[in-house]
């Protein structure tokens, strides 16, 4: 009887360590929310950033195929609690009021992590990934020189502001981009390319043929299952290989 309750006790344990929550937390005054997932304490942290839509069911599912690979994975929150936007417009309002106020950008994602961290996360062992704007603000971390292990972008941003470099980057920058973008172009992939070279990142970045911009976003009708699948297998593998 003792063996079978302690391995209920095991599997109840389990269950309950690999579902997801929704997390409330506060930066500068403002509230937000994530969404936090860990197999285990003491897993290696996975920083995830939403697209443009905020954080949604999609970043959710992304976070879950994460943990399954043995992550934790905080879904930080950059547009405040409830602030899920439908309309472009309010996407472009919302995006370009961070893309203007780095500061605040770097702010929030700095609060996710000290949300994730008291959550039991090792937020000393952190990779920073992201999708679309989420991709752009992965970067911005990377130039301010942020303590991450690795950057990750999928079909994001990839422009250097003016005046700005990689000369602070720390840590590897991995970029996920579709050779069939219009709103990030090729020659945008080859100037963050020449960037990362003259600050001597280590960096390795793909391009998929004919792959549109938000090649991963199943569903819609930019999807390219191909690129979507071989980018994600390269993502963890990539993982595995600095973990």
């Amino acid at each position: 009887m003792k063996k079978l309750l302690a391995t209920l006790l095991f599997v109840s344990t389990s269950v309950f360590a690999a579902q997801g929550e929704s997390v409330s937390y506060q930066v500068n005054g403002e509230e937000y929310e994530g969404f936090y997932m860990a197999p285990k304490k003491g897993a290696p942290l996975i920083l995830m950033v939403h697209d443009w839509d905020g954080l949604t069911a999609y970043e959710k599912k992304r976070v879950g195929m994460l943990t399954d690979e043995g992550y934790a994975v905080f879904a930080a929150d950059l547009f405040g609690k409830d602030v899920r936007p439908t309309e472009t417009e309010e996407k472009k309002k919302l995006t370009g009021a961070l893309y203007q106020d780095k500061e605040k950008m770097l702010g929030l994602l700095d609060g996710a992590l000290e949300k994730a961290a008291s959550l039991g996360a090792k937020a000393d062992n952190t990779v920073a990934m992201g999708y679309c704007f989420g991709g752009t603000a992965v970067l911005e971390m990377a130039r301010s020189g942020a303590g991450m292990k690795a950057y990750v972008t999928f079909h994001g941003g990839l422009k250097t502001p003016e005046g700005a470099d990689y000369a602070k980057t720390k840590g590897k920058v991995l970029v996920f981009h579709g050779g069939g973008d219009t709103s990030v172009t090729m020659a945008d992939f080859a100037d963050l390319s020449t960037a990362l070279e003259a600050s001597n990142v280590d960096s390795e970045m793909i391009v998929y043929s004919g792959a549109p911009h938000g090649f991963t976003v199943e569903g819609s009708d930019r999807y390219q299952a191909a690129a979507d699948q071989k980018s994600w297998a390269r993502f963890v593998e990539f993982l595995a290989e600095i973990k």
